[in-house]
């Protein structure tokens, strides 16, 4: 293969790649501004879960794998300090595994417990996703990929848990947590500001 021929298979290449990344979501993934799509889910304790239950309510969606260092990192203290402090305030804090059986991070409901467990972890509750069907309704591409769901079920943020997109726990001193923000300025009655971001992290195994 001469030189042309192998940079004209390598582009071809890299549009395949484009095209497969660019269909991987589906069109009807979540979208700020309209209403997140419904679903129920088995939780870790056995119970079904729906998301209609907790309308009138705002919902933290928050994609989780054990085994990811970027969420490693963020379980070293600071998840765990924001799904306390939102869940105080009444807000649904809902941690979803979306790992598929063989993947990385997939875990039973007896494993996803403990894993909870060991690190103080206070979400509402642990959806176990293996079909991954929760995670392509909402376009979930990292782990943590981060939604916010107002009262009224609408998506009023999809995107990163904040400003420092590495898996070093140093870089939490000084990050700005844009779920915290989406919260406050909602529950303020305000606009949120920044309503979506590029999320950051481990791919979704699905």
């Amino acid at each position: 293969m001469n030189v042309r021929s192998r940079r004209s298979f390598l582009m071809a290449l890299a549009i395949a790649g484009l095209a497969t990344a660019a269909t991987a979501t589906p069109a009807s993934a979540a979208k700020v501004g309209e209403s997140a799509p419904a679903f129920t889910a088995t939780d870790s304790n056995g119970k079904q879960v729906a998301l209609s239950q907790f309308k009138g309510k705002y919902v933290v969606l928050e994609w989780h794998n054990q085994d990811c260092p970027f969420v490693v990192k963020h379980y070293g203290g600071n998840m765990q300090k924001l799904q306390k402090e939102w869940t105080q305030k009444q807000v649904v804090w809902l941690a979803i595994i979306s790992s598929a059986p063989g993947k990385q991070g997939h875990v039973d409901g007896a494993g996803a417990n403990q894993d909870m467990q060991k690190h103080g972890a206070a979400p509402t509750a642990t959806l176990l996703d293996p079909k991954g069907e929760i995670g392509r309704l909402y376009g979930a591409k990292t782990t943590p990929h981060m939604f916010v769901i107002d009262p009224a079920g609408q998506l009023i943020y999809n995107g990163a848990i904040d400003d420092k997109p590495t898996a070093n726990a140093a870089d939490l001193a000084g990050a700005k947590n844009y779920v915290s923000q989406a919260l406050t300025e909602a529950m303020a009655g305000k606009p949120v500001s920044q309503p979506a971001t590029p999320p950051y992290g481990c791919s979704v195994k699905y």
